[in-house]
């Protein structure tokens, strides 16, 4: 089974790129630099990481906005300065799902309730969303970095 994974697109931050810090504190989010290659601000627009030297936006984001469902949740992500291209491709892992050594995937049905979950490392995500994906009550997943439970990507059929 085809499936699709999608960044955020990027026009929601772009606002935020021209704030300074002390605007961006007020709004709760911070700038980060990140400081070294290997640093892990993983960027929800582009599915990449930060590479070093650049900066990146911290902010909490809405990532399951269902306003009926007791799955509503809000959490920490980065966006990337640079970020201009939204990741949403077909059967294609980027970078931040395939290198992740622990992976949490979670599937909702069309009334945004869980309906099944699963911890992965990365090299093993393809088979377990085709698997989610292959069940009729399955309407979309989301894909979230296990150790600390922060949003990753959304992923649908293709």
């Amino acid at each position: 089974m085809s499936f699709r994974i999608s960044g955020l697109p990027v026009t929601p931050f772009q606002p935020l790129f021209a704030l300074g810090d002390a605007a961006l504190l007020a709004q709760g989010a911070r700038r980060c630099l990140a400081p070294m290659a290997g640093a892990r601000m993983p960027c929800r627009v582009s599915l990449r990481y930060t590479p070093a030297g650049e900066t990146a936006i911290l902010l909490a984001y809405p990532h399951q906005p269902a306003p009926h469902s007791p799955f509503r949740a809000s959490g920490p992500i980065f966006v990337r300065e640079t970020a201009r291209e939204t990741f949403d491709r077909i059967d294609e892992l980027p970078e931040v799902l395939a290198q992740s050594s622990a992976l949490s995937l979670r599937a909702y049905d069309g009334e945004d309730m869980m309906v099944d979950a699963d911890v992965l490392p990365g090299g093993a995500v393809a088979p377990a969303i085709e698997r989610m994906l292959a069940r009729p009550d399955v309407a979309y997943l989301h894909a979230h970095f296990a150790p600390r439970g922060c949003y990753l990507a959304r992923v649908d059929r293709a």
